[in-house]
């Protein structure tokens, strides 16, 4: 399966279509894949996650709604077999534990995200429990959409790295 158990030395080595396709598994915007790809050899699998979270981070917003588009709601369970679909089960696991109140509370603040800015709710779950993430959620639903904008590239950006390191360490 894509997406992890590499080696720094096997994930420099491959073609760059197979670096492509191992990358498009941590973030699905194509620059994203081909830029990274083209940036080997890296020294440390660390330059190797730094150079992908700076990478997401400067994506235009068009390549960030391709990235987003990869992306389940917060509280919805990613179907399939990718590497994607597994990466997002594995870091909204708490949020599949929370709940009902919490869980509902979190559907409708998805809906109501939704409608104001266009697109799916993103935040690195990892690490962080349900109430947090909620918070962060009605929180951010104040922004401004340029601000909401950033935000969300930003949460791509460390969720990019993330997926990047997990790749590494299989």
């Amino acid at each position: 399966m894509p997406g992890v158990g590499l080696t720094l030395a096997e994930f420099n080595g491959l073609a760059a279509e197979a670096a492509e396709r191992e990358l498009v598994a941590c973030n699905a915007a194509p620059r994203f894949a081909r830029e990274v790809a083209a940036g080997r050899p890296y020294r440390t699998a660390e330059a190797l996650a730094g150079a992908a979270a700076t990478v997401a981070a400067g994506l235009g917003w068009d390549e960030v709604a391709v990235a987003l588009a990869a992306h389940p709601r917060i509280g919805d369970r990613a179907g399939g077999g990718s590497a994607e679909a597994a990466s997002s089960r594995r870091e909204q696991a708490a949020v599949a534990a929370a709940g009902d109140d919490v869980k509902r509370e979190l559907a409708d603040g998805n809906r109501k995200y939704e409608g104001r800015f266009g697109h799916v709710f993103l935040i690195r779950a990892a690490g962080r429990g349900p109430e947090e993430i909620l918070a962060e959620l009605q929180r951010r639903l104040s922004n401004e959409p340029a601000a909401e904008r950033a935000e969300t590239t930003a949460q791509l950006a460390e969720i990019t790295r993330l997926r990047v390191q997990r790749m590494m360490a299989g």
